[in-house]
């Protein structure tokens, strides 16, 4: 640990900002203007850096090495103006979670043309001609392509704060950051200026893609990593701030930079590796900063709105002909095992439905009705999961204690982190919730000798009395159709009520007595311990648990579930869970492109029922009856008239 080893560390780390930033602002531009968030800006990277690939190998000796990656970033940027005119200028008016799931949707899409065009190998692209050596600095050896890098940040930096405050465009980007409407009340094509923003979004990501050739491979998975990375900078640099984003970027890469330099260091007769922090240093600083200043560090503290809540209709309770099938659905339930007792894997895939159901159920539990954004919640279904796995293996605890302890221990964690989370709203409420699970996530996935690390935890097995699919099917369809109607039976409640009421109008809510953050609070502590319910079912019905059962892709799942179904709606997670469930489980094995196939039909659903499955067929209901009623209140009219 000497000092020419720390800067060199310290030159890494600006190296690793200047790539980061430029992901960072196109996705910041995107998201001040168009309010999206744009989950498929980590594919815009890929797509850059795969393109620039191609073009260097192809076109390099005639075209040059620094062009080649020039027009991979150009590319990039039309691609993403295609995206933005085909798909999303159709949905601005839905909903931003499901903009949000639309692009989801698309991030499957072209990671399966990545895999059928470039194959699932990793490609490394040849050493920037002219700096393709390195630099002694401290009688050390420094790449000279990352000093290059470390000057590219400043100067993009630098040309986008001209655009954006000496151009008129730039003049319309930051006005339409304030007030999108206005813009287009003064006379301004909104439609051109969202897809000229989304187009430099897309290039810039596609040029810190392209960027990246000489220093690493071009792999598959660099769509959500980088977006990962991104969304981070983004919150804490503050969401819109072009040097915010620049500022967090630093911090970040050098906090990094400095954990690998410290390596293994012993703290009071203890080793504790700060090296393996860096898996998890960008979120535990994004928690950090949003605790201490909620809007980033550059970012501009948001104004309380009178009503920030979508107008639904008043919670009813459901009807004859909603009892009556919940009632068929159940009896069909009960006889599945005997009526496909030769297909025994149809029992073990109704198991993860109706697990996949809870899950959903409990998410949009905060939600729906609590409209609490969470990208983390898989937390508290790894905790439960693995607790009960733990209290099995460990403690020597039955497995039915174990199946109630477990979401006790779920429930403890999301009253830990809700405490936080609760003093925020939207997307920094929905990051700061990331920034948790992230953190779980590493402690399971390092914690070797408590947790089983990256192996996880096997032989958990339910007790004998359960050892048959059959049994545990009936015990699973018992517990998860129990907590689907006590949730239920919690938002028929005051408490659901005055939930809804935060909700719509916190201010209103306040102003008539609701401790508005303790309800969240509370709500926020329930809905953490029925996820880790599900999570404990999980474990025991698979025998094992891993940490992927805490990752950003659980998460994500059930965001997607919940959309798919209709946030509007209490039957919406349900369908949306068991729909994306058994999409993804008949997609999978049918084809290998199932990532392209699935997010297709993803985004058919999300375009042909831009309110959600359920939700729209609810809709279409509610239009009907209104048309009977009108009708016969106008056949009335006529006989009325008629008689007189």
């Amino acid at each position: 640990m000497g000092v020419s080893s720390f800067v060199v560390q310290l030159l890494n780390g600006l190296a690793g900002a200047s790539s980061l930033f430029l992901v960072a602002a196109g996705l910041s531009l995107i998201f001040g203007v168009t309010r999206i968030v744009n989950f498929a800006h980590g594919s815009f990277f890929m797509v850059g850096i795969y393109l620039a690939y191609s073009l260097v190998g192809k076109f390099g000796a005639s075209l040059g090495f620094w062009p080649a990656l020039l027009l991979a970033a150009v590319i990039t940027g039309v691609l993403g103006a295609l995206v933005e005119m085909v798909l999303l200028r159709r949905i601005y008016k839905a909903p931003e979670l499901f903009q949000l799931l639309a692009t989801f949707a698309l991030v499957l899409v072209i990671k399966d043309a990545a895999l059928w065009i470039w194959g699932p190998e990793e490609l490394l692209g040849p050493r920037a001609p002219g700096l393709a050596g390195s630099v002694d600095i401290l009688g050390r050896n420094f790449p000279a392509y990352d000093l290059f890098l470390i000057v590219v940040g400043p100067l993009v930096l630098g040309a986008l704060t001209l655009l954006l405050t000496r151009t008129r465009w730039g003049t319309l980007v930051r006005a339409a950051t304030q007030d999108r409407e206005m813009v287009s009340a003064l006379g301004v094509n909104q439609a051109w200026l969202f897809t000229a923003v989304f187009a430099l979004g897309a290039l810039l990501a596609g040029l810190g893609g392209a960027l990246q050739l000489p220093r690493e491979p071009a792999t598959l998975e660099m769509d959500l990593n980088t977006i990962g990375a991104a969304f981070v900078v983004v919150v804490v640099g503050g969401m819109g701030s072009i040097p915010g984003a620049y500022a967090a970027a630093l911090l970040i890469a050098e906090i990094k930079a400095i954990c690998i330099w410290l390596g293994v260091v012993e703290l009071f007769g203890v080793s504790v590796s700060f090296s393996k922090l860096t898996l998890v240093v960008e979120f535990l600083v994004m928690a950090v900063v949003l605790v201490v200043r909620p809007w980033g560090l550059m970012g501009k503290a948001q104004a309380n709105s009178r009503h920030t809540g979508l107008a639904e209709a008043p919670l009813r309770h459901p009807g004859r002909w909603f009892k009556l099938g919940g009632a068929a659905l159940m009896a069909a339930l009960v006889l599945l095992p005997w009526l496909t007792a030769g297909s025994p894997y149809l029992s073990v895939l109704m198991i993860d439905l109706m697990i996949a159901a809870l899950f959903a159920a409990s998410l949009h539990f905060i939600m729906g009705p609590a409209g609490m954004h969470s990208f983390g919640h898989a937390a508290y279904f790894g905790l439960g999961a693995y607790a009960a796995a733990l209290l099995v293996r460990s403690a020597g605890i039955p497995m039915e204690l174990a199946l109630v302890l477990a979401p006790v221990a779920a429930a403890v964690g999301a009253l830990i982190y809700g405490w936080f989370c609760v003093r925020l709203s939207g997307t920094y409420l929905a990051m700061l919730t990331l920034a948790f699970a992230q953190i779980t996530w590493a402690i399971c996935y390092q914690w070797d000798g408590f947790t089983g690390g990256s192996n996880g935890l096997t032989g958990v097995w339910p007790a004998a009395w359960l050892s048959d699919k059959v049994n545990y099917y009936y015990l699973t369809l018992a517990l998860v159709t129990g907590a689907v109607l006590l949730l239920r039976r919690v938002l028929f409640s005051p408490f659901g009520y005055a939930l809804r009421a935060g909700r719509d109008s916190a201010l209103r809510a306040d102003a008539i007595g609701i401790d508005v953050k303790r309800m969240q609070w509370v709500g926020f502590i329930i809905a953490g311990g029925f996820a880790g319910l599900g999570g404990a079912l999980f474990a025991f019905s698979k025998g094992s648990i891993s940490p992927e059962a805490l990752a950003v892709g659980k998460s994500v799942d059930g965001l997607v579930m919940v959309l798919l179904g209709g946030i509007q709606t209490l039957s919406g997670p349900v369908v949306g869970a068991v729909t994306f469930t058994w999409l993804h489980d008949t997609v999978a094995r049918n084809t290998d492109y199932w990532r392209a196939m699935l997010g297709a039909i993803i985004l058919l659903l999300v375009l042909l029922f831009p309110q959600g499955i359920a939700g729209s067929i609810k809709h279409l209901i509610d239009s009907w009856q209104e048309r009977r009623r009108h009708s016969a209140a106008a056949a009335v009219t006529t006989t009325t008239k008629e008689q007189a």
